[in-house]
């Protein structure tokens, strides 16, 4: 079973797939750095399958370098990565370097979604011209351009449920998916991912296509009772940390829970990567333990305007109110997005004893990638790759529902 990832990002959508069984003949992803994460996880697939996992470990130890690291894998697999921004100007080069790659194989699946700025409420309610004109507006018409040139058996496009309210261009994508042109019946739905283990309230429209022009209805997803909770099943054997705190290699504080080896977050390795907690200064420190005796004790949420004004930095205390967020460690996550990478303010750890924001490898767990999953750039990078990214259990439901389509 063949994909082709657009619009990969770091690969949780892809991983999803990967997890199985398909194999990637493509992804195409404008981020450099993003670009060097999926290599990376390319990588470890291919070591764990030849049964060389112990050598992608030594990687993650800091034993090898990337380079060298780079060099254990066949050079055909990390080809699979291409690093280009689709556009007018570089889809005949595209389709070049796939059908390079293709080897004559069907492609089966086309997976990805573009980038949703231009279709979410909060991107359109910050830009002034409300995002009209705006090119990311009509990149699914790229989308649509490789349905016709590799004729998948079906596809997978996910994007914010903001796509449902911006203006015509959803109408304008159904039909074009379904014009005789492109050649697809569609069907679509709002998914929550925490109905897939994922500890995280969030929803995104997955549109599904199968070629040709029979009626298609949405498949079943496959869900789980969610009834864990972020802190006690999460997160509750990774050791403390303090503002700052960098550990790049963290030995676990505790044994593994029940949904750690349920959903093999913790998954072959007797360390934790990543585990780094961003710096903050004195006065976000006190506003952070402002909010979190509030959520803790009452339940309830710090508003801006109800700080001290010492505390204030903002002279406008009567929008974004919310902009100090703890996660609720007895429940569900709040959304990660990607503004986690320019500050935590939205995401405080939920512990007056570690007064401070979520760590990288904390906030790829509220996501679900497993523990062996490396971000590639940095920290900063690292949390715009996870915020960016599609929950990986939530991709894995989607792949099985497709795998059972495929198999019939």
């Amino acid at each position: 079973m063949n994909y082709i990832d657009l619009f990969a990002g770091a690969g949780g959508l892809s991983e999803g797939f990967l997890n199985n069984g398909f194999t990637p003949i493509a992804h195409i992803e404008m981020s450099p750095v993003a670009c060097d994460t999926l290599k990376t996880r390319i990588g470890r697939y291919h070591l764990k399958r030849t049964n060389r996992y112990s050598e992608y470990l030594s990687y993650l130890k800091g034993e090898l370098t990337r380079e060298d690291f780079w060099k254990l894998i066949p050079s055909s697999k990390l080809a699979t990565v291409i690093n280009e921004t689709i556009g007018n100007a570089t889809l005949d080069s595209i389709f070049n370097q796939i059908d390079a790659l293709r080897w004559n194989r069907k492609v089966d699946v086309l997976i990805g979604g573009p980038p949703c700025q231009a279709y979410s409420r909060i991107g359109r309610s910050r830009d002034p011209n409300r995002m009209k004109g705006d090119k990311r507006n009509v990149l699914y018409k790229y989308y649509a351009e490789v349905l016709k040139r590799y004729k998948p058996q079906y596809f997978v496009f996910e994007n914010v449920t903001g796509l449902l309210t911006a203006s015509d261009y959803f109408r304008d994508m159904r039909n074009l998916f379904e014009s005789d042109d492109v050649g697809y019946k569609i069907a679509w739905k709002v998914l929550d991912s925490s109905d897939y283990g994922v500890l995280q309230r969030r929803n995104r429209i997955i549109i599904i296509g199968q070629r040709g022009k029979r009626s298609f209805d949405f498949p079943l997803i496959q869900s789980v009772n969610n009834t864990w909770h972020v802190k006690k099943d999460l997160l509750s054997d990774l050791p403390p940390l303090t503002p700052g705190q960098n550990n790049p290699i963290s030995k676990y504080k505790a044994p593994s829970t029940k949904y750690l080896d349920r959903f093999e977050i913790r998954n072959g390795a007797d360390f934790v990567t990543q585990h780094i907690a961003r710096p903050h200064n004195e006065r976000d420190l006190e506003i952070y333990a402002i909010a979190i005796e509030l959520w803790l004790n009452e339940r309830k949420r710090l508003h801006y305007d109800e700080l001290p004004k010492r505390l204030k930095t903002h002279k406008n205390d009567g929008a974004f109110l919310d902009r100090f967020k703890v996660v609720d460690p007895i429940g569900l996550s709040h959304t990660m997005v990607a503004h986690i990478s320019k500050d935590g303010h939205h995401y405080i750890y939920p512990d007056l004893r570690q007064v401070r924001s979520l760590s990288v490898r904390e906030a790829a767990r509220i996501q679900s990638f497993p523990d062996d999953f490396y971000f590639e750039g940095g920290r900063t990078p690292a949390f715009k790759q996870i915020g960016n990214a599609v929950p990986p259990l939530m991709a894995r439901a989607i792949s099985q529902a497709i795998k059972d389509l495929l198999s019939k």
